[in-house]
């Protein structure tokens, strides 16, 4: 079968397709014929190499010619094999989730780690959730407690994150503002804000408007930026990064819980964590029509290379989609 796969970190150039073994399941594991992909900046961090703590800690080998490094996490398609031990799911059934080297004709997941997809939800759509709209939901739900009417700013609205995060925060029945640039102003209504800022003329942390949650996707702002529009018993939750993200989460990771402990608002760091029930409450968001993935380009996988390059860009308005064939 076909992959996306890289011998050595660096810039999209280094992104090859090449044949490799066709995977088997383990006891606990779905083979998933996949039929749509998407990119996430883990993604481009992973390829140009993270720093070595990071290495450390989620365990990933040094990629070689020997031992090619696979990309991708985001996944939907249909159920191919499955392992002894799997009960969820059966051939043939149209799944979508988290797994290694999504951006392959064929790839294995933990059975733990996806849902069914939704008869309404096209593969493309599913497989630009998970990562995304998993941090969306588990950001303003289970650290930000996000309830009823309660004044929600998302910063970085038209990113694969924000645009979830818009939508989410608007099913829990919050008062949304996002902030985006000028080009996708409209967009951002569109899924629902109440108010929109463009950034290019406006820095929401120098108005008066005072917010009970922050989802910060971005990470353009300071600590004490973000104190300063928080109510007294606000939450800012921090789930995106620039570029330099190993330092960003580094230097954020110690100050968000130190200025925690000396004011009233609290200030998060988070990281997603995937699980199957997540999963299926962001299908039952979108088969209710409450949630409708953004999806700004697909990409052939032929064309892995430039789908990271576009994502690394920054400029995306919502997901950028890997396709495995042409859709009916």
């Amino acid at each position: 079968m076909k992959a996306a796969v890289y011998t050595k970190n660096g810039p999209p150039d280094v992104v090859q397709i090449l044949d490799v073994e066709k995977p088997v399941p383990k006891d606990d594991e779905v083979l998933i014929k996949v039929r749509a992909a998407s990119v996430n900046p883990l993604d481009w961090r992973l390829m140009r190499g993270v720093p070595p703590i990071f290495r450390i800690l989620f365990r990933l080998p040094k990629p070689t010619i020997a031992q090619p490094a696979r990309l991708g996490r985001d996944v939907a398609g249909q159920v191919e094999a499955v392992g002894r031990n799997v009960s969820q799911f059966k051939i043939g059934d149209a799944v979508f989730g988290v797994c290694s080297g999504a951006f392959a004709e064929y790839a294995c997941a933990s059975e733990l780690k996806l849902a069914l997809k939704p008869d309404s939800v096209t593969f493309e759509q599913a497989a630009s959730v998970p990562v995304a709209a998993l941090s969306s939901l588990q950001s303003l739900r289970d650290n930000g407690r996000i309830q009823p009417e309660q004044n929600v700013l998302i910063n970085g609205a038209a990113g694969g994150m924000g645009t979830f995060a818009v939508q989410i925060a608007k099913s829990f029945g919050a008062e949304v503002t996002g902030v985006c640039s000028a080009r996708n102003v409209e967009m951002i209504r569109s899924l629902g804000a109440d108010h929109v800022i463009d950034y290019t003329q406006e820095d929401f942390t120098q108005g008066a408007q005072r917010y009970d949650l922050i989802l910060d996707n971005v990470g353009n702002h300071s600590l004490l930026e973000f104190r300063r529009v928080l109510n007294p018993e606000g939450i800012c939750v921090i789930a995106g990064a620039p570029k330099n993200g190993a330092l960003f989460f580094a230097t954020r990771g110690i100050a968000a819980p130190v200025l925690s402990r000396f004011v009233s608002q609290k200030f998060i760091m988070f990281i997603a964590k995937i699980n199957q029930q997540d999963l299926a409450t962001l299908a039952e968001l979108m088969q209710s029509g409450k949630v409708t993935p953004v999806i700004d380009r697909r990409y052939p996988l032929s064309e892995t290379a430039e789908a990271i390059r576009y994502l690394e860009e920054g400029h995306a308005r919502g997901k950028v989609v890997i396709i495995m064939d042409s859709p009916n």
